[in-house]
């Protein structure tokens, strides 16, 4: 199955090197690409693409606005494309329902790597932007209190959802609360279930809105 792309940044440059490197794997095409926020949505209403690979920054209408409203519509999943020393809209972005992130600069491999991962379902950001992601909630100089409690969360999945909070994958899961692989992987697809979330990066924010996680200072 060829997995379709959307691509949309201001700059033709960068969606032309995003391109070559996307078409030249043999599983994603690039369907369309949008100068605008407002134009990736047009296109991922109209060629109901897999997946958006959107800049945070654009002229008129922002790549965050456009994240809304696309997965809003689930038309596509959204990754954000970002650098390591500019955004400080990463919280802002996951909150829009970005699946994860690109980062200009990354390995070509690791690129269409994550667009596959995202396609897939699943989420993903590079070390580097969960580094902000944290430093983020650790310089709010109050905790912000919790949205809701979590009435249906059981106390073992309280603990997962805790350490997916930190970033664990499945198999770390599995050995810090010595239970398999597929019963770590049970867990967080009833924490997505109960919680009504995308994807393992609302749980993560999830995590830290219910004060599961104190960010390190």
């Amino acid at each position: 199955m060829t997995i379709r792309v959307v691509l949309a940044d201001d700059q033709e440059l960068i969606r032309a090197g995003l391109r070559m490197v996307i078409d030249a794997a043999p599983d994603l095409q690039v369907v369309g690409e949008a100068a605008t926020g407002a134009q990736a949505v047009r296109l991922a209403r109209s060629l109901r693409p897999e997946v958006v690979v959107m800049d945070i920054r654009m002229p008129g209408m922002d790549g965050i606005e456009a994240t809304q409203m696309i997965t809003a519509e689930a038309t596509a999943r959204v990754v954000m494309l970002t650098t390591y020393d500019e955004d400080t809209n990463i919280y802002a972005s996951l909150r829009a329902g970005a699946s994860g992130f690109l980062v200009k600069d990354m390995a070509l491999d690791d690129m269409t790597t994550a667009i596959r991962v995202v396609a897939a379902g699943d989420a993903l950001i590079a070390p580097g932007v969960t580094r902000r992601l944290i430093a983020e909630f650790a310089a709010r100089p109050e905790p912000a209190p919790p949205t809701a409690d979590l009435p249906s969360v059981t106390e073992r999945e309280r603990q997962v959802l805790t350490l997916v909070g930190r970033g664990l994958s499945n198999a770390e899961l599995a050995a810090e609360l010595h239970i398999s692989p597929g019963t770590a992987k049970t867990h967080v697809a009833n924490l997505l279930a109960k919680l009504h979330a995308r994807d393992r990066i609302q749980l993560v924010i999830l995590a830290y809105e219910h004060q599961l996680i104190a960010p390190s200072r």
